[in-house]
């Protein structure tokens, strides 16, 4: 079946790791043993009410993209006020007529919140919210709290918490997981991080927004570290997903069979069920897109490479990213992934009756 010369780039890395699967080893990467279930703390919305003790903190929250708009839904249904602000000032203004408020800069919105939620791409992003043209940092109030939602470098995180805090302004190290759906029906996942202090503000904000909250620590570093291996795995998934589907194309097996059979089988994944059905419908209107993961398994690989730890799934699966931004793909879904492989006819769009 596979003499056929077509090249499926996860197989064999796949098959090397499998081969020494009885080498023993280390811990994950900078993950204290600590982090188990045994010492993890999780917490659910009956756990923290959202107005627990009489008082409800004002809420802003920064970048109304597939993930932060339906965060910002979640804090107005549990009763918040919240202000909000994007880039696109229409994206704010289209919120707030359904209530809250639409504020101009970051500056504007932290200077009447309590906490200050960041839902934008990177860390280069996440600084430009804080101390960019009208950022929020200057704005914020001393004992304020900021909460980083997007996946960055850990030691990044680190960093921001130190800063901040020179400032006089609490920090949560706080990467979400879920999609845009879970986020929106409050549903999504939580991985944090971050001083007794800094929870004690947050109340209970982050469970109006998480059905999952996680506290992997009592500093900022391991909410990130924690995310990156989430990506590590969701990366390798999509890519994986997306050979298999590749490999059945090929094969001439029909896509809606394949698709039926492996979700109701062992190989079937998340990433395959959910992600393959956009490949099925050819609709590859980005949720998260391909780039997300070029830029998510570089900093999985710069956090292995930093300690000499080989990843060799990752590396691959990164590679097949990269293939499909450098031929255009980048900013379409990261199903897209699959139009690397040659010599397959992809399902067409299907159009409206």
């Amino acid at each position: 079946m596979l003499r056929k010369n077509l090249k499926f780039p996860l197989i064999r890395p796949a098959y090397d790791v499998l081969a020494s699967a009885l080498t023993a080893l280390p811990a994950p990467y900078g993950i204290s043993l600590d982090i188990s279930f045994n010492h993890m703390n999780t917490s659910s919305p009956q756990d923290t009410p959202a107005q627990a003790q009489g008082h409800t903190p004002q809420v802003g929250l920064i970048g109304l993209g597939a993930m932060g708009l339906g965060m910002a839904g979640s804090l107005r249904r549990a009763g918040h006020q919240v202000r909000v602000c994007d880039v696109r000032q229409q994206a704010a203004q289209d919120f707030a007529k359904d209530g809250g408020t639409a504020c101009a800069t970051p500056a504007e919105l932290a200077a009447g919140c309590d906490i200050v939620i960041s839902v934008v791409v990177n860390a280069d992003q996440t600084e430009a919210v804080l101390f960019g043209e009208h950022g929020a940092a200057a704005a914020m109030k001393p004992g304020s709290l900021f909460v980083m939602c997007s996946t960055v470098d850990p030691n990044w995180s680190v960093a921001m918490e130190q800063k901040l805090a020179a400032m006089g302004l609490l920090y949560l190290d706080a990467p979400i997981s879920g999609g845009a759906a879970k986020a929106a029906s409050g549903q999504m996942t939580m991985m944090t991080a971050g001083s007794e202090a800094a929870y004690a503000k947050a109340g209970g904000v982050l469970q109006a927004m998480a059905a999952k909250v996680y506290q992997l620590g009592n500093c900022a570093g391991n909410g990130s570290k924690v995310k990156i291996i989430n990506q590590l795995l969701a990366g390798v998934h999509i890519a994986a997903a997306a050979e298999a589907m590749a490999l059945g194309l090929r094969e001439g097996v029909n896509a809606d069979d394949l698709y039926e059979v492996i979700t109701h089988s062992a190989g079937n994944s998340w990433m395959f069920e959910n992600r393959m059905a956009h490949v099925l419908s050819g609709d590859y209107t980005p949720l998260s897109a391909v780039d997300i993961f070029v830029k998510d398994l570089g900093l999985v690989l710069d956090t292995a490479r930093a300690t000499k730890f080989p990843l060799p799934l990752s590396a691959t699966a990164h590679q097949m990213f990269m293939q499909a931004s450098t031929a255009g793909f980048g900013r379409e879904d990261d199903a897209a992934v699959i139009k690397i492989f040659p010599g397959i006819t992809l399902p067409e769009a299907k159009t409206q009756p």
